[in-house]
């Protein structure tokens, strides 16, 4: 759990620093960048769901791991961005794609056994970029610099508000 909270952390940092400058970026398109960072968590839909039970039921191969990727993220981001009116859907998938890339961004920094992240950009390529290896998603460390990140955000907001 520490992982997603750290991912929702960093996507409200992002998207309320960058709303200092652009007066539109209200606290609910901050929300919206906040919804993308879980995009491409929807592979834990494989716990209830599991790959092979769809592969049967469409008769194609299929693995919801994709959507941890920059492909998959951004399938799901156009399936989501039909959600919003016509007249927001720019807005939205820029705040989508902010969340979901600071999800890929920071998922990519993790610890492997290999030394190396993920396929980030499939179906670009796939190739697994060395990974620095900084921490583990199960490390409570990078989800309290993420919080202090986002009090320090959240404080310089209501400052400069002022």
């Amino acid at each position: 759990m520490p992982d997603l909270l750290a991912h929702a952390l960093i996507a409200y940092s992002l998207a309320t620093i960058i709303s200092w400058r652009y007066d539109w970026l209200s606290p609910a398109y901050v929300t919206v960048a906040m919804a993308g960072a879980f995009v491409p968590d929807l592979t834990k839909v494989r716990l209830i769901i599991a790959s092979g039970q769809v592969e049967s039921l469409v008769g194609l191969p299929f693995s919801w791991s994709a959507l941890h990727t920059a492909g998959g993220a951004l399938v799901a981001l156009l399936v989501g961005v039909t959600f919003a009116a016509p007249s927001e859907r720019r807005r939205v998938f820029g705040l989508l794609t902010l969340g979901a890339s600071s999800h890929l961004l920071a998922d990519a920094l993790l610890l492997s056994p290999s030394g190396r992240s993920y396929a980030i950009l499939w179906p670009l390529t796939q190739y697994h970029p060395p990974s620095p290896g900084l921490y583990l998603s199960t490390q409570p460390g990078p989800a309290v610099f993420a919080a202090l990140s986002a009090i320090v955000v959240c404080v310089a907001t209501r400052y400069r508000s002022r």
